[in-house]
């Protein structure tokens, strides 16, 4: 893990001081502090630190307005609250505002060690599935294909992207649950579903219905093998598959995710299939 820069915001010099020995001590490497909001904006885009320590009440603002002002300059920088004032209102503000944990003062020096730790661990998870989710994905679908169609399938282009798409008429989507939530995403053309359904079911789909049913239930089994996949790698994700969201018809637009997200476009021997999947943090759990 790399070292954790932090920043102490609180107007108080004998907080600052306690808070820095704290983190000192234990390892941490505390770069600045500020008790206002220009000063944490000055310290945020100097110091650009990896995690900051959060007074509620400062002079001319408060620690929820500094906080909105950090994720402006950098929305990966975590946020402690480490006031006094503590009550449930406060804190589910504090939550609505990208806080990653609250600590009430006077400071317990294990309690805050573990908020950090916690919190950096997560993001290291995070990045972890970053790097590994999208080629365990991909091997998912290919295996898949493999083995309920035995045909297999080249991959020819990959791109990231946070767009708008649009469906060649069939989409179909799958909701992921966990540590962190995000989305695998088929899409195909009519032809190629019909195809690819003729092929699992070993015959011609009776209808429509069926041949989307059976899209479906394939999409359902690449996401979900491909979680289970990521779960052996590390039991901590916890991911789960919901049901799927099935889009089918002409001029289907599917709006882009508020998160990045990795596409690839698989040739295979019934056309081609677009595969789209993509994480996001989701929400802290705390308090």
């Amino acid at each position: 893990m790399e070292k954790i820069r932090i920043v102490i915001v609180d107007d108080s010099p004998f907080s600052i001081t306690l808070l820095r020995d704290i983190l000192e001590e234990n390892g941490y490497e505390v770069v600045g502090d500020a008790g206002s909001l220009e000063e944490v904006k000055e310290v945020i885009r100097d110091k650009k630190p990896t995690l900051v320590t959060m007074d509620m009440t400062l002079p001319g603002t408060d620690g929820l307005e500094c906080t909105r002002a950090i994720h402006e300059i950098d929305p990966n920088i975590k946020v402690i609250v480490v006031s006094s004032m503590m009550d449930e209102e406060i804190v589910k503000e504090a939550k609505e505002n990208r806080v990653s944990e609250y600590i009430q003062k006077p400071v317990d020096p294990d309690e805050l060690i573990t908020a950090i730790n916690r919190i950096m661990a997560s993001e290291e998870l995070y990045h972890l599935l970053e790097t590994e989710s999208f080629p365990v994905f991909k091997e998912s679908l290919l295996d898949g294909v493999n083995r309920m169609t035995k045909t297999l399938l080249n991959y020819k282009e990959e791109y990231s992207t946070n767009t708008e798409h649009e469906s060649k008429g069939l989409t179909v989507i799958i909701g992921i649950i966990g540590k962190f939530s995000g989305r695998m995403l088929i899409d195909l053309s009519k032809e190629t579903a019909g195809n690819i359904a003729a092929a699992l079911l070993r015959r011609t789909p009776k209808n429509n219905d069926e041949m989307v049913a059976a899209i479906a239930e394939f999409t359902n089994i690449i996401s979900g093998n491909a979680c289970s996949i990521l779960n052996r790698k590390d039991k901590a994700y916890g991911l789960r598959v919901s049901p799927p969201s099935i889009l089918y018809g002409d001029s289907v637009h599917i709006s882009a995710p508020n998160f990045k997200t990795t596409t690839a476009i698989a040739e295979t021997n019934f056309g081609e299939i677009l595969i789209n999947v993509g994480f996001t943090r989701g929400e802290e759990k705390w308090m």
